[in-house]
Parts: structure tokens; sequence; C-alpha cells
């Protein structure tokens, strides 16, 4: 299966005047729990919003994600329903395409996506900014092995896979290490537009 990632191709001006928040990082970096505690403080905000991915392997309780079918998957693709697609680790992922209303209505939208997605979102949506959550890699093996869930598949070919940084510089980078309550209070400074190193 192929990692090629899909953003839709725009036939006018890049989506706007909204923020796309995309979080990246790798497997075991923490960015679901971040994201969680980040969604709970913006609970009150109507203008932010954490979009649901659709993913073809069994979603897990510290996710939020909506487990499809492959042939649903496919489906979706077909009719156009997706803003972005993407295949890694085995599995396919896509953002629905409702993103693109809630950032042309003005409102931040936050995704976790694959790094190999980032190009081609700062191409088709006006405001996009990346966030990079990761940790050290003593860190990231010891959270994959603690999740022990059979869909990640290889653990090794987890922890070994690598992007193209050329394509995927992120605007800001939080290292996972510390506190979650700590870098889930940068990862909201981002979203919020705040100074978020503090």
């Amino acid at each position: 299966m192929s990692e090629a990632p899909v953003v839709a191709e725009q036939d006018v001006a890049a989506i706007g005047p909204g923020r796309l928040v995309l979080v990246v990082g790798p497997s075991g970096a923490g960015k679901d729990t971040l994201l969680g505690l980040a969604k709970a403080a913006c609970a009150d905000d109507r203008n932010i919003l954490f979009a649901r991915r659709l993913i073809t392997r069994q979603a897990s309780a510290s996710e939020d994600n909506e487990e499809i079918s492959a042939e649903t998957f496919q489906r979706g693709i077909v009719n156009g329903d997706y803003a972005m697609h993407w295949d890694a680790h085995g599995h396919r992922y896509a953002l629905s395409r409702a993103i693109d209303d809630e950032i042309r209505a003005g409102r931040t939208v936050i995704a976790n996506v694959s790094r190999t997605v980032i190009a081609a979102a700062r191409r088709a949506y006006a405001n996009a900014v990346v966030v990079s959550i990761t940790a050290p890699p003593d860190v990231l093996a010891a959270r994959l092995a603690a999740r022990a869930r059979t869909s990640d598949g290889q653990l090794g070919a987890r922890l070994a896979r690598t992007v193209d940084e050329t394509t995927s510089v992120p605007d800001f980078t939080i290292v996972n290490s510390g506190t979650a309550d700590y870098h889930a209070r940068q990862l909201v400074r981002v979203i919020k537009g705040e100074r978020w190193d503090c």
C-alpha cells in the first residue's frame, strides 16, 4: 500500500479565512493524549473544532477516530468526500470535506494527520499551522510497547518510519517529555494563536 497522500485540489483560492492546525509526529509521541486534553480545554469555544479522522483500522479508546471499512473508505474517495486522505502503517486515514466549510466560516480546525500531507495542505489552505509533537526515541519506544495495540503492526517499523522533512517543516515543535498537562497547555496556546512557549 502506498503512503502517497492526497489533499483535494481546489478550483479557487486557498481555503480560508479560518485556520487549519495540523498536529503531526511519530507514533508514541503522545499526540492523542495532548489532543484530548486540548479539546477539553477548548470545549467552550464554538470557533475551535477538533476533526475526527476516518480510519480503516479499529479505533481505540484513546483516539477520537471513526472506524470504517476499506470499501466505505474507497467509496468516499470516489465520491470526493474527503478534504485529504493518506495511507500509513498499512491503514488508510481521511478527514471529511466538512472541515473546509468550517474553515471558510472562519473557525479553527485541529487535525491529527500524517506528515506526508503537510506540503499539499499548505497549498490548499490559506492559514495552515503545523505543530510537531515528538519525544526522545527511548520514550517513543516505551510508549508504543505499553500501548500494545494489535493494529499498530510491527513496533520496529513504526519507530523506523521516516518522512521527507524538507516538505514537512513544522511551525512549532512540542517535545512531549514532561507532564501532559504542561504540553497540552502549549498546544492550546498554538490553537488560540497565543505565545506557545511559556
